[in-house]
């Protein structure tokens, strides 16, 4: 048994708008944290380095001033700084490299900082009296230590701050991205909603159902417009399989039948073998003549089905009209008719050859069978702006307006027709190949105001 398809709404893991949504959330949340973590560097980082830049100008001005003035000049360099350090974060410390007594500065003692630490460290200390968080930088002088640094207290509440800022702001950046994401999956299923209905439809029965449009004209309203397109057409098809059924019953219905009671007469009252022989061969005769109509109605559900499109390739149209007027050339001049040509010596084509050879040969085989003795038939090609034209004109009655729209009909025959063979595809078979090669057939009198006007076949092939 085949498995059931569910209709109904994916469940969420399953479903497409659901990703969609959560991809939205992950992009939405990673570029506004982004934002966020750029802020806190431009911020935080920038008082960082603030505070970098001002300790290594000052190291850089009391080694200068060492050079200068030696360990003396370097401790009243120290304490005139602290003199004039009104906000009190600048931090200094002075003492001799043996021993560790301590020669300026406001700090009592040298900090525990192992010397792996390196020339920059953070530490807490005791600055006057109090404990703080300080940034510092170690110089080694000849005989002196010498640390320079600030006080970061007041910087690192600030730091905990925008830390906290950024820690809340990414929280309300991932919420606004998670009700983003419910919204967008909200909107996608109500977008879709018509499609799932309309499915549903047809899958209970109901193949007249069309997706409903929103009129915004977006990719949804497009997206329905082409399935929209899509069940139009597979409608159209599914009524002309009932309408061959339909014909095919009807139609086929007669020969059969005459077939079969001849044969049955035959077999009862045949005289002898001569006559039974003659019974049988006409039989025989009645059923090659269904065989071919089966065999016209496959080729032209296979033009209409697309099916023959693999067969494409490029050709020479005029080889194959060659072709096509060479064949029927004789039988034309057999009923006493005249066969004109007038065909370029090349039109380069894409298509399939077998079937355009035959939507011209029954074009042909009509003109010719409609076409009284002494008249003419014409076989002509042109290229246009539209592309390749094949025109195929007679002498014949022509068709009535009213019989035109018909004419690509299968099993279609106007009132005029009813006495001559055939049964009524050959121009059903060239309409499903004008049509397989997105072209078109139009009919028109051969020459308009005379009687009878004849008729006048153009089939419009477009160039690749």
């Amino acid at each position: 048994m085949a498995p059931s398809l569910s209709l109904g709404p994916p469940r969420l893991l399953k479903s497409a708008g659901f990703r969609f949504a959560l991809l939205f959330a992950a992009m939405f949340a990673s570029a506004a944290i982004a934002l966020v973590a750029v802020l806190w560097w431009a911020t935080a980082g920038a008082l960082d380095r603030q505070t970098d830049a001002a300790v290594r100008a000052d190291a850089i001005a009391l080694a200068e001033r060492w050079r200068e003035a030696g360990a003396t000049g370097l401790a009243e360099a120290i304490e005139e700084r602290l003199a004039v350090d009104v906000e009190n974060e600048a931090i200094y410390l002075l003492t001799e490299a043996e021993g560790g007594r301590r020669l300026a500065g406001n700090l009592d003692r040298w900090p525990a900082v192992p010397a792996e630490e390196g020339a920059w460290f953070r530490t807490r200390v005791l600055h006057d009296g109090f404990a703080a968080e300080a940034r510092l930088h170690r110089l080694e002088l000849p005989g002196l230590r010498l640390l320079v640094g600030r006080d970061e207290s007041e910087r690192e509440q600030l730091r905990r701050l925008l830390t906290e800022g950024v820690f809340w702001a990414s929280g309300a950046v991932v919420l606004f991205a998670l009700m983003g994401a419910w919204l967008l999956r909200h909107a996608l299923q109500a977008r879709m909603r018509p499609v799932f209905a309309t499915t549903a439809a047809i899958a209970g029965g109901n193949l007249g159902s069309r997706v409903a449009l929103s009129g915004r004209g977006d990719e949804f309203d497009r997206l329905a417009q082409t399935l929209n397109t899509m069940l139009e057409r597979i409608g159209t098809l599914m009524e002309g399989v009932r309408g061959v059924s339909d014909a095919i019953a009807h139609d086929l219905r007669t020969p059969i039948a005459r077939a079969r009671a001849k044969l049955e007469d035959a077999l009862s009252e045949a005289p002898d073998e001569p006559a039974l022989r003659a019974t049988v061969e006409q039989g025989i005769a009645d059923l090659d003549a269904i065989s071919r109509i089966f065999q016209a109605l496959l080729r032209i559900a296979e033009a209409e089905a697309g099916a023959r499109r693999a067969a494409f390739a490029p050709l020479d149209l005029s080889l194959v009209l060659a072709d096509a007027a060479e064949i029927y050339e004789v039988a034309a001049e057999a009923r006493g008719q005249h066969f004109a040509t007038d065909l370029p010596p090349q039109l380069e084509l894409v298509g399939d050859r077998d079937l355009l050879l035959q939507a011209v040969v029954n074009l042909l085989d009509n003109a010719i069978k409609f076409t009284p003795p002494g008249g003419t038939v014409q076989l002509s090609a042109r290229r246009v702006a539209k592309g390749i034209e094949i025109l195929v004109a007679d002498d014949g009655p022509g068709l009535a307006p009213d019989d035109r729209s018909h004419a690509g009909e299968r099993f279609f025959r106007a009132d005029k027709a009813r006495a001559t063979p055939g049964s009524g595809l050959g121009l059903s078979l060239v309409q499903a190949v004008a049509h397989l090669h997105a072209g078109e057939l139009r009919l028109e009198d051969a020459v308009a105001g005379r009687t009878p006007p004849g008729l006048r076949v153009v089939l419009l092939l477009p160039s690749p």
